[in-house]
């Protein structure tokens, strides 16, 4: 009797706990589904679980469907193997033709991963007959379904059941339901290259695509080019793309003109929305009439029109086309004329554009510009654009020209490019608001790393050295962040020579001028500044860095008169340690040496800052000892 129970458990729980009244919980519960198939067996799945599953199917709340519907996708081995697959099918039916787009995608997912562990004896009898069945339901959300499966058969049946079904998905490309229409426009172009894909690998085969099936394909796209409603119509650009990448992969040129005037059709439509989708893949259609230098240059006109768009978000999609495109036009003398004659005068207008979205978008690519149109050119027409974009006040345009000018730097060279731009750089970083000072501290490492250590050493260090020194403590903080990052890029040796030297007036440099070597610690904001870039720098830097110069300059300030320095102290001193400890493999510290460090310089002084007269520097330092000796434990 007690096995009998044992046996009825996992099943009897599940049931137990879908009855519950909180939809957590019954999420929860069939989260565990894979878990009591595994407890039940396949029989007893097969014949109980898939059952009750099914009176679940039509009987709860959308997230628990969701569940279940993604589920039943791994469900094949769990049943006994793709024979017995029709009760799993029949429940996943249920749930993909259900109204609600998560249940369904999720229903269709997993309907999907079955096809691909069954036969095609399997496929013919069973996802066939599903897939008309839903094709001619009563209702959109069936219709709906359906779209998503055709490319589990599409391949794997003859040629005139492939001619059937593609008749079927013209009749769901041209159904009443807008809905319906979207869905089979949005699979439409996984179908075609999945025949694509077929004809490639099968250019001989006795089920070939033949002109028939591109017949109704062509329908197919006609209607959905001409479809009254936007959100259909846009999906077609992916439509047009994958048929074209068809007729070039089989070197087929003869449908062109016609495929240009669909292309034209849709980059000029009255939608913005469709104009929009056209812009966004406007290299992925013009690269497939690169062959033909009449049908490139009919493009030239259109792409400048949709530079010159209206709406902000065209603009905005375009700007990101800009060096792919004006890279295709290279192929050709004339159409390569066409980028400084026609192109960058419109360029030089979207830099200034009223949307900030948009210059940030162009300030992303327009680097990308140099490379093709060579040296003279950059530097004639594109470098007083740089110069505009770099004093943007929206510091997203500034971030993405700096992101990029190592692009411009293999162009132009280094020397022209400091003497072009750096001057635009080191202008906004003394600008007279603070925040525009802040967007430049944080773009310098980005900067650096592009420019290289010598050149970076020349002409910014200097001024990241200034900025610890700022009024504003925001700037003094980012400066400091900034002297990390630095120091990550160029190494240890560089930050103990160009920083941590400075900061302890120990520079090799003999300019009496240089104010950096000459820092005057009676100021307390320089003397915790200088703590606070010393202590940030302790994790990337060399061991002999730390015990020869940052351990030594943090002693002297253990009897700082300022409280807020000594507690700090003690924080940095945790850094240390943590640092040390576990780093010492990678510095070859032994044991001894280690405890030494800790004991004799660390904790020791760490255990006079416990004495302190104030309450919150003793607070820290007590706080310091303990984590030490965690980290020691």
């Amino acid at each position: 009797m007690d096995d009998f129970n044992d046996e009825l458990f996992p099943l009897a729980l599940l049931m137990d706990e879908l009855k519950h009244d909180d939809v957590s919980n019954r999420v929860d519960a069939m989260q565990k589904l894979d878990t009591i198939a595994i407890a039940l067996g396949p029989e007893r799945t097969l014949k109980e679980l898939l059952p009750f599953l099914k009176d679940v199917a039509q009987d709860d709340e959308e997230e628990v469907f969701a569940v279940l519907a993604s589920k039943l996708g791994d469900f094949i081995p769990l049943i006994g193997g793709h024979q017995y697959c029709e009760p799993l099918i029949q429940i996943l039916t249920i749930l993909a033709s259900m109204e609600e787009p998560i249940v369904r995608d999720k229903a269709i997912d997993s309907l999907n991963k079955i096809s691909l562990e069954l036969t095609v004896e399997e496929l013919n009898n069973i996802f066939l007959s599903l897939i008309q069945s839903l094709s001619t339901g009563d209702w959109f959300s069936k219709k709906i379904a359906s779209c998503g499966l055709y490319k589990a058969v599409i391949i794997k049946v003859n040629s005139s059941i492939r001619k059937e079904l593609l008749n079927l998905y013209l009749k769901l490309v041209c159904d009443e339901y807008p809905m319906v229409r979207r869905s089979a426009a949005s699979n439409l172009p996984t179908l075609i290259d999945l025949l694509t894909e077929f004809t490639e690998i099968k250019p001989n085969d006795a089920n070939k695509v033949n002109n028939e099936d591109w017949d109704i394909i062509s329908k197919m796209f006609q209607h959905l080019i001409n479809d009254d409603q936007d959100s259909v119509k846009l999906l077609s650009i992916d439509v047009l793309i994958s048929i074209l990448e068809f007729f070039q992969k089989i070197n087929e040129q003869s449908f062109n003109s016609e495929f240009l005037s669909s292309s034209l059709k849709l980059i000029k439509d009255e939608s913005w929305r469709v104009r929009y989708a056209a812009a966004e893949r406007f290299t992925s259609i013009a690269k497939n009439f690169v062959n033909n230098e009449s049908d490139l240059f009919q493009l030239i006109d259109p792409f400048i029109n949709l530079m010159k768009d209206n709406e902000g978000e065209v603009r905005k999609a375009i700007a990101k086309q800009l060096p792919s495109f004006s890279q295709l036009l290279t192929k050709y003398p004339s159409t390569k004329a066409t980028i400084l004659n026609k192109i960058i005068p419109v360029v030089n207008n979207l830099s200034q554009d009223s949307q900030e979205s948009v210059r940030a978008s162009l300030a992303s690519t327009i680097t990308d510009l140099s490379p093709i149109l060579e040296k003279q050119s950059t530097i004639e027409k594109l470098l007083p654009i740089f110069l505009v974009m770099l004093k943007d006040e929206f510091p997203d345009v500034r971030l993405n020209i700096i992101s990029n000018l190592s692009v411009v730097n293999e162009t132009i060279g280094i020397n022209l490019l400091s003497t072009n731009l750096l001057p635009a750089i080191t202008e906004l970083a003394q600008d007279h608001k603070w925040r525009v000072r802040l967007a430049i501290i944080e773009y310098i490492p980005k900067l650096a790393k592009q420019l290289g250590e010598p050149f970076f050493n020349d002409e910014l260090l200097s001024l990241c050295m200034s900025w610890l020194w700022d009024p504003v403590f925001a700037i003094r903080d980012a400066a400091v962040n900034n002297s990390k990052e630095l120091t990550i890029i160029f190494g240890s040796q560089w930050a103990e020579h160009e920083i941590i030297n400075r900061l302890l007036n120990e520079s090799s440099t003999n300019d009496d001028n240089n104010n950096l070597n000459n820092i005057d610690y009676s100021n307390f904001i320089i003397r915790i500044t200088c703590l606070f870039t010393i202590t940030r720098l302790i994790p990337v830097i060399d061991y002999s860095i730390i015990s020869k110069k940052v351990l030594p300059f943090i002693n002297n300030l253990i009897v700082d008169a300022v409280p807020n320095i000594r507690f700090n102290v003690a924080k940095s001193y945790f850094v240390a340690a943590e640092t040390l400890i576990k780093n010492r493999r990678k510095f070859g510290i032994s044991d001894e040496d280690l405890n030494k460090v800790i004991n004799l310089e660390i904790l020791s002084n760490l255990e006079k800052l416990q004495n302190d007269e104030d309450v919150d520097v003793r607070y820290f330092a007590s706080k310091s000892i303990q984590g030490i000796n965690e980290l020691l434990a």
